[in-house]
């Protein structure tokens, strides 16, 4: 027990939670005999892999993650959201998670909360012990709280995201580098929270495994120029995390998990592009900027990745499509997208799911009424540029995927078979020992 831990007042149980944003369960357990630490936690406890959420964006996936809720409840649908009753767009914060995240309910327990780098958290919550917002902060001194943490990351250089823009070169050398240093700082951070001993719940991301997948996922599938590389990068992880799991005291139960799977990416999708050429969708102007270029005539367009929304009469300001016509419109738009097919021949999409299959809660009036999951190879976007091609390449090789995330619960009790994201939030709960209504989430917990 570390001196910290004696002084915390508590003696209920822990949990430790390392995300691996981006990592998918086939490419850990066909390689167990390079990942010795993450073979050690399947042995040990129970592993496999789990379904995301619709859509598999990660924008949407960690609020439904660390609250146990779909997008309809939590009010995060993608990376770009669109308005009530207008044509604006913004990208979700944490501020715009309606749903009540898991360090909340540990919060209100009584009990202690240490949250670093989680996607969609910014700005970082003032209630919570201390956290570090992620991915979409714009830098460490607005991210981090309280005062003593700025000032610990900043001595270790810590970084919140990989510098994109590198993977878009050729020569890959300067973005694996900067992802390495990405990656090594987080895990540093980490390491010294960990340490401390003061927390009932750690809650950490390493986001740099989705960087290194969405630029160098066809070189791991497909033995490419950067293969060696891509799997030094994921022995590397693995040694982190295995670090990580030998620094947690005993009453400490460590869960590590993904928010989506990946593929190789051979074709993004301009969906706004195909509407525009199907009849669909028209714009005022021939420099289209956004959404609020469409014209009056519209009766569809998409946010990504892969949300369908039709121009609706009282819903959308210039609505085209009447509700006596909704049902009838949104089955001949879902019959269309069904028999897209790609350059090389192949169904783009696997299967399309309707706003009330897909979401349930109070927001549904920014909700897609369409949401198409992609075949694999096929990663639908939804660019308002205008006039380009359908089906392009670019320096991104990996997508995501809705299968194939991961999870990983190093405890004796565990069962992971037919889990999804949903389960994640209430077994952690259920590991800390606090009491929850099971009615409250999309998900059950995976621990007796």
């Amino acid at each position: 027990m570390g001196l910290f831990d004696r002084f915390r007042g508590d003696n209920g149980p822990r949990v430790a939670f390392i995300g691996i944003d981006g990592v998918p369960y086939s490419l850990l357990s066909s390689h167990f005999d390079e990942f010795e630490n993450l073979a050690a936690v399947a042995d040990e406890g129970a592993a496999g892999a789990i379904d995301s959420i619709v859509p598999p964006e990660s924008s949407a996936c960690w609020p439904a993650l660390t609250t146990g809720v779909n997008p309809g409840e939590t009010g995060v649908y993608g990376f770009q959201d669109r308005e009530v009753d207008a044509y604006d767009t913004y990208v979700p914060m944490g501020r715009d998670v309606q749903a009540t995240r898991l360090w909340t309910r540990v919060h209100d327990a009584g009990r202690k909360a240490t949250v670093l780098n989680v996607p969609v958290t910014f700005p970082p919550e003032r209630g919570i012990q201390r956290m570090v917002s992620g991915f979409l902060s714009p830098g460490i001194d607005e991210a981090a709280y309280p005062d003593e943490i700025r000032t610990y990351l900043r001595e270790i250089e810590y970084r919140i995201d990989v510098d994109a823009r590198l993977g878009n070169r050729d020569d890959k050398t300067a973005f694996l580098e900067d992802a390495h240093e990405t990656l090594d700082r987080r895990f540093e951070a980490f390491k010294h929270y960990i340490e401390l001993d003061d927390w009932d719940l750690f809650f950490g991301v390493f986001m740099t495994p989705d960087r290194i997948n969405h630029f160098l996922f066809r070189d791991y599938e497909h033995d490419g120029e950067y293969y060696d590389e891509f799997m030094a990068f994921y022995r590397t992880l693995d040694r982190y995390i295995g670090e990580l799991r030998d620094a947690l005291e005993d009453d400490v139960t460590l869960v590590v998990a993904s928010d989506h799977g990946f593929t190789t990416l051979d074709y993004e999708v301009d969906c706004n592009e195909w509407l525009r050429r199907e009849g669909w969708l028209e714009f005022d102007t021939d420099d289209p900027e956004g959404l609020s270029d469409i014209a009056d005539s519209a009766r569809a367009y998409s946010l990504i990745p892969g949300r369908f929304y039709l121009n609706l009469e009282g819903r959308e300001p210039r609505g085209s499509v009447s509700e006596d016509d909704y049902n009838s419109v949104r089955n001949e738009l879902r019959s269309q997208l069904e028999t897209m097919t790609g350059p090389d021949g192949r169904q783009v999409i696997d299967r399309i799911e309707t706003k009330e299959e897909a979401f349930r809660g109070a927001h549904d009036e920014i909700s897609p009424d369409l949401v198409a999951i992609p075949r694999d190879g096929f990663d639908l976007k939804g660019a308002f540029n205008g006039d380009r091609d359908v089906f392009t390449t670019g320096p991104r090789n990996g997508m995501h995927t809705f299968d194939d995330a991961c999870l990983f619960i190093d405890h004796p009790s565990a069962r992971v078979q037919d889990a999804d994201l949903y389960d994640i939030a209430p077994t952690i709960l259920t590991l800390l020992d606090l009491e929850y209504n099971r009615s409250e989430f999309d998900g059950a917990t995976r621990v007796k």
